[in-house]
């Protein structure tokens, strides 16, 4: 049986994810941080990590972007989860008597217009939406957390209000991530490079060109900092097409002229998407 890491405790969407992405067939492993997951693959204790990587409403997950740098784990898979937000407490409590509100900061940006409409409640954010949950069931306050509905099931809470999140097309992208690449054939694959550029002039431009020249299709790019190089960036970058294909390897090779480092993560299946 497979051993997955994800950030969170049990009934965290992180789980959820994966679960739709191994089928059950996994022992789950909580983990605190996303530091601690990449440190539980590193180690071996488990064989891969679920981590998520950006939300349709909310952006990008950083703290994951800098992580894939130092870690430099391929990229074994990716799924699309539709993220439904719920308002939990331990009891059927009138939302007006709610003083005290838990989730991790990403929820309660994406739920912000319902937050907006209680009053009486103050914010807490917190370092997972099921650690929201599992914390207001041991407490004795009149207190919610927003999470998912499997978080209600396995704490045993009650749903006060159900998909408060701001929009229903609410999406979280997740990686699959290990210490070895994955072996097959991509029906339709999509590949993930980061790299830093040199200092000369028209860098990112001419970086760009060289996918652009050849007709390779971009999917995302993202800019982080370098810690140790003041106001300089790494440049993340989605595209679709398998690393081993002769256009693209053609096209990393013209970025290593303008580039002086460049981190490939692996081609990984485009991810399916799932609902509800």
């Amino acid at each position: 049986m497979k051993k997955v890491a994800f950030q969170g405790e049990r009934g965290a969407f992180s789980e959820i994810a994966a679960v739709r992405y191994f089928n059950n067939n996994i022992s789950l492993s909580p983990s605190l941080s996303f530091s601690e997951v990449f440190e539980k693959i590193n180690h071996g204790k488990v064989q891969y990590g679920v981590v998520p990587i950006e939300n349709s409403l909310y952006g990008s997950v950083f703290e994951t972007y800098d992580l894939l740098s130092e870690y430099s784990f391929p990229i074994i898979g990716e799924l699309n989860l539709q993220i439904k937000h719920n308002l939990l407490a331990k009891k059927n409590y009138n939302l007006k008597e709610v003083k005290k509100i838990y989730s991790h900061p990403q929820a309660l940006g994406q739920c912000s217009a319902f937050l907006k409409k209680i009053k009486s409640a103050e914010i807490f954010p917190f370092y997972d939406t099921a650690g929201a949950a599992k914390i207001i069931s041991d407490s004795e306050e009149v207190s919610a957390a927003i999470a998912s509905s499997e978080a209600a099931k396995i704490y045993g809470l009650k749903i006060l209000r159900r998909n408060i999140q701001n929009n229903e097309n609410n999406f979280t992208r997740f990686l699959v991530l290990g210490k070895r690449p994955a072996a097959k054939k991509y029906k339709k694959p999509k590949s993930s490079i980061c790299f830093e550029l040199k200092s000369i002039p028209g860098a990112l431009f001419k970086a760009l060109s060289v996918f652009a020249l050849r007709e390779i299709d971009l999917l995302k790019i993202e800019s982080r900092p370098i810690p140790h190089k003041p106001f300089q960036y790494l440049f993340y970058v989605d595209f679709q097409g398998n690393l081993d294909d002769e256009v693209i390897k053609l096209a990393v090779a013209h970025l290593a002229e303008i580039s002086l480092e460049i981190q490939k993560f692996g081609t990984y299946e485009t991810g399916k998407t799932f609902y509800g």
